[in-house]
């Protein structure tokens, strides 16, 4: 009897343990800047073969999986699960990843960090078997300080749990109840596929004790001459630095001394070389920081000295309109699924050169940061969107108020990651969100009521605390409320007249497209840009005369919209939607689980519309 009292009560004191088990979310400050290699910091890229287990069953953190996983399957990392197995396609539930790597003695002495590009769409994380943290939100990275719980001299093995359940207080929205026709499986309420797991790669750091722990620069221009402002935030006892600006062969420098843990450096740049889309100059920046005469610590980045602006029909890139030319897009792509994929963003750069875009927008939630990084040095603009897509509202106020409080933390995430990228002009809060009287009648709109108007406010004014130099918006659906659309510095819509609406009749679409922008202007006197417009075309699929679904139809619609916009002088851009061809859900109106509104094949093979583009925007 005594035995079994003993028993049983190491079981009790052991499940009280492994339920109690402390959790910390992960802090936003600890991504703001990427890991760097140099002389004071250290990399490790973990990205490669993993171990993978699903767990369909939900039992894996009461059998303590944690502790090392059994019969496994090996998994790429970055990569969706969906693409490299055909029978986990669908399953959206919860999956095990492990991993196991050495840390370096020679970092001894720094903190070390484990940085996770993404994991969709809530992970939990393990180091050695002890819990390490959580974070929710799938697009985003995030990172954690392990310094105290590394092993010298032994295998670390990092443990995560990652779940991408479709629900309807997650942002993006899913699991709503079905809608008739409408229905799609799984059941997101969003238009692309939901591609599950470690999606981008994971980093393991270092930075001294004495560090820079976050860089943002913010330019301006007068004239011709730039001022570039410097903020630095930093960790430890060390107070002094240097801020060194390199480029055009010349050199500026500045000394600063930090108040607290904060210090500002401005540099002068006469004659400054300003970042454009025909000439997107980089100057060099180095911050170091110093304790006496000891470097502590030392940062690069590349910097655009440009300014972004909006009057009332045009958006100024350093004072001087420009037209924004190009795409919605999707990270997809055979195989890696909405895995990183460098080829694929070497490619789809190219392309957009070849076909004479200057921009695109991240539909419909942030991109890999090498497409920022990308972008900065090819010219390209950046709308930078946060994954609320799908927002609904109803008479839930709970479930309003979180997704209000999703889609602020991810703004915040967005911001502290994207803020120092001259390619990134606009942030943009939700696209095609549905207002609570929505009848989807799209010719008739809906009206926006105070609590819908009070959530994009609030939307709008975290952007202005965290980022005053840039613009913002939300896209507006067909249909949807106007009062929303004049929260945005720019007018943003997609519209697919002669698609959805006006079924196959191009001429008649066209018309009720010009009719709305004339209207829209007239009502808000602000710049409008058509966030998305096209076609379904399945490649290969010709007539004679255009109908839906072909080439032809595809093209003749893109061309009527072009040239529909081409007449008002206040349409300051039109991103055709879509890029490329992508994988969504499967439904009656997604032939093959397929949006071929692409110009381009999943694949990147260019349709007859490509061809027009071309021959349309590289003569501009």
């Amino acid at each position: 009897m005594k035995k079994l009292i003993v028993l049983t009560l190491v079981f009790t004191i052991g499940c009280i343990e492994m339920q109690a088990q402390n959790f910390k979310p992960a802090d936003t400050k600890d991504i703001a800047l990427f890991p760097q290699q140099n002389g004071l910091r250290n990399t490790m890229n973990l990205s490669g073969i993993w171990k993978f287990k699903v767990d369909s069953n939900g039992i894996g953190e009461k059998e303590q999986w944690y502790n090392g996983l059994s019969a496994t399957l090996p998994i790429a990392v970055p990569g969706s699960w969906n693409e490299q197995y055909d029978d986990i396609r669908d399953y959206l539930g919860l999956a095990w990843y492990e991993q196991n790597t050495f840390i370096p003695k020679s970092w001894s002495g720094q903190k070390i960090y484990l940085r996770f590009g993404s994991a969709n769409y809530a992970a939990k994380v393990w180091l050695n078997g002890k819990p390490l943290g959580i974070h929710e939100g799938g697009h985003l990275p995030f990172a954690f300080d392990i310094t105290s719980m590394i092993s010298w001299d032994a295998p670390n093995r990092i443990t995560v749990q990652v779940e991408n359940l479709l629900k309807p207080n997650r942002v993006p929205v899913g699991g709503l109840p079905p809608g008739g026709m409408f229905s799609n499986n799984p059941p997101s309420n969003f238009d692309f596929f939901p591609y599950c797991g470690l999606q981008r790669p994971v980093w393991l750091y270092t930075i001294p004790k004495n560090s820079i722990s976050d860089i943002t620069v913010k330019t301006t221009l007068q004239s011709t001459d730039g001022t570039v402002e410097i903020k630095i935030k930093k960790e430890g006892t060390a107070k002094q630095g240097k801020v060194k600006l390199e480029g055009d062969g010349k050199t500026w420098e500045t000394a600063f001394t930090s108040s607290g843990n904060e210090a500002t450096a401005i540099i002068k740049v006469p004659d400054a070389h300003v970042w454009n889309t025909d000439d997107p100059y980089l100057y060099q920046l180095t911050v170091t920081l110093t304790n006496g005469k000891e470097i502590t610590d030392k940062y690069n980045l590349d910097i655009g000295i440009r300014t972004i602006a909006v009057d009332n029909k045009h958006i100024l890139l350093n004072g001087k309109p420009i037209f924004l030319k190009g795409f919605g897009k999707h990270e997809d792509f055979p195989v890696f699924g909405k895995g990183t994929a460098y080829p694929v963003i070497v490619k789809d750069f190219g392309l957009l050169k070849w076909i004479g875009a200057n921009s695109f927008r991240t539909s419909h939630y942030p991109y890999d940061e090498e497409y920022m990084k990308m972008a900065d040095k090819a010219g390209i603009l950046i709308i930078d969107e946060i994954p609320a897509v799908g927002l609904f509202f109803d008479n839930n106020l709970q479930g309003v108020t979180e997704r209000k409080e999703m889609c602020q933390q991810q703004i915040r995430e967005l911001i502290t990651r994207d803020k120092n990228h001259p390619s990134v002009i606009m942030w943009s809060v939700a696209n095609e969100p549905i207002a609570n009287n929505a009848n989807f009648n799209l010719t008739r709109k809906a009206t926006a009521d105070s609590v819908s108007m009070n959530f994009f406010k609030d939307l709008f004014k975290t952007v202005k605390e965290n980022d005053d130099t840039r613009l913002a918006n939300m896209v507006g659906l067909q249909g949807g409320p106007d009062e929303w659309l004049n929260l945005s510095d720019v007018i943003c819509i997609n519209r697919y007249y002669g698609w959805y609406t006006f079924n196959g009749n191009i001429g008649a679409g066209a018309q009720a497209f010009e009719k709305e922008l004339d209207d829209l202007y007239a009502k808000f006197h602000k710049p409008i840009l058509v966030t998305e417009f096209g076609a379904d075309a399945y490649p290969g699929m010709h007539t004679d005369q255009p109908e839906m679904f072909t080439e032809e139809f595809q093209t003749a619609l893109i061309k009527a919209y072009l040239d529909v916009a081409a007449k008002k002088d206040f349409v300051t851009g039109m991103h055709v939607w879509a890029f490329a061809d992508f994988k969504t859900t499967q439904g009656v109106i997604r032939f093959g689980g397929m949006n071929w509104k692409g110009v381009f094949t999943r694949d990147r093979k260019p349709k007859a519309a490509a061809f027009y583009l071309r021959s349309r925007w590289a003569q501009q």
